[in-house]
């Protein structure tokens, strides 16, 4: 190394990190973010000073600018109103051939402009680590310091696809809801659809009208014929809610909720669609093996098998136990109990749309009163 060189770099190594200091940074501008950061306003922090939200996407939107194109407003499964502005003062709801991916973002830009909403875009945050008693948020661009964080990264950015013995040999296509665009990219393929939620029925469905398909999951399908009610939302976020107060690892809402009998259920039903098959125990090149030794030849496996929370960027603040989870504590549980100055949204029993929304409310008031914003 060159002498101007070496001089340089020691003048790098010697300056300190800059980082902007604000007292809290949302992490996320999905709706969790978008009503925590209306939240941080409405309570009084300066946005820019009292709060930023940083977000990792080139726009608006969250993860809702990531799905397929056939999702439209006549099939899409719970959109809720941000607080402040209703989802219908933006987009005609009535135009039920709207595509979500479309409409959704639409209306995000829309609230952030019409709240004036400090969003820092496109910014990931790589790390987060505590220094003198206040946290250092690592990310691509500026750096930031702040007294509490409020992360609302959702799990759209960390799909869960399980490794099955041969997964490396299969000369196929394999892809995860995540990465679905439409059903016609499938046509003369045979496609294997492993899950057994909500979208991979919905999906199931959409293709099959175009291909031929089998469906594998672990469990049996829990088609549930009833009207799923308000009440019957609570009891379920009530159970995901009880694991997370006790550290174990989080389930999601639907996972105790089951499929709904739908008239479009029924119709894939008596198609013979939904003939389900017990999962697969082997991936070979060209297909499936099961533990009977009974194998089936597939162009694609497409894996819709959830997704995990993105929370990596957490991890030097060792908040996940030894069970795997993280003991969570507050009045809408978004409070980490081991450390009270982070609060988790979309996290737990606030995974779904409108769990999202009350969660932010309760993270910005929870987070304000404990750090004692209010009376600086």
């Amino acid at each position: 190394m060159l002498k101007e060189e070496q001089t340089v770099e020691q003048e790098n190594k010697s300056k300190p990190d800059l980082y902007y200091k604000v007292d809290i940074v949302v992490i996320g501008a999905g709706q969790a973010g978008l009503s925590a950061a209306y939240h941080l306003q409405r309570e009084g922090l300066e946005p820019g000073k009292g709060f930023v939200v940083l977000d990792d996407e080139f726009g608006a939107g969250g993860a809702w600018q990531h799905r397929w194109d056939s999702l439209t407003l006549s099939n899409v499964n719970g959109i809720n109103d941000l607080p402040g502005l209703g989802f219908d003062e933006v987009i005609d709801k009535d135009d039920k051939a709207m595509q979500a991916n479309v409409a959704l973002p639409k209306y995000y830009e829309q609230y952030e402009k019409t709240f004036k909403l400090p969003v820092i875009r496109p910014v990931r945050v790589t790390e987060v680590i505590e220094r003198n008693g206040r946290f250092l948020i690592k990310t691509n661009a500026v750096q930031f310091n702040a007294r509490g964080i409020i992360n609302a990264t959702g799990t759209w950015k960390t799909p869960h696809c399980p490794k099955y013995p041969g997964w490396d040999k299969f000369k196929g296509i394999q892809l995860h809801t995540g990465q679905y665009k439409s059903a016609e990219e499938f046509k003369g393929k045979h496609v294997i659809v492993v899950g057994g939620g909500i979208s991979a029925v919905q999906l199931l469905g959409e293709i099959s009208k175009v291909t031929s398909t089998t469906w594998v999951t672990r469990r049996p399908p829990d088609f549930r014929n009833y009207e799923f009610t308000q009440l019957e939302g609570r009891d379920a976020v009530a159970l995901v809610e009880a694991r997370v107060r006790e550290g174990l690892p989080v389930e999601s809402v639907v996972s105790v909720t089951g499929l709904p009998y739908t008239p479009a259920i029924a119709d894939l039903l008596e198609s013979g669609v939904l003939d389900r098959k017990e999962m697969f125990q082997e991936i070979t090149e060209t297909g499936v093996k099961w533990a009977d030794g009974t194998s089936m030849e597939a162009d694609v496996i497409f894996w819709n098998t959830g997704f995990r929370h993105s929370i990596d960027h957490l991890a030097g603040l060792n908040l996940v136990n030894k069970l795997g989870g993280i003991e969570m504590t507050g009045k809408l549980t978004t409070q980490v109990a081991k450390d009270p100055r982070i609060h988790l949204t979309g996290y737990g029993p606030s995974a779904s749309t409108i769990g999202a929304n009350r969660a932010g409310r309760a993270a910005a008031k929870e987070l304000i009163d404990f750090l004692h914003l209010k009376q600086q």
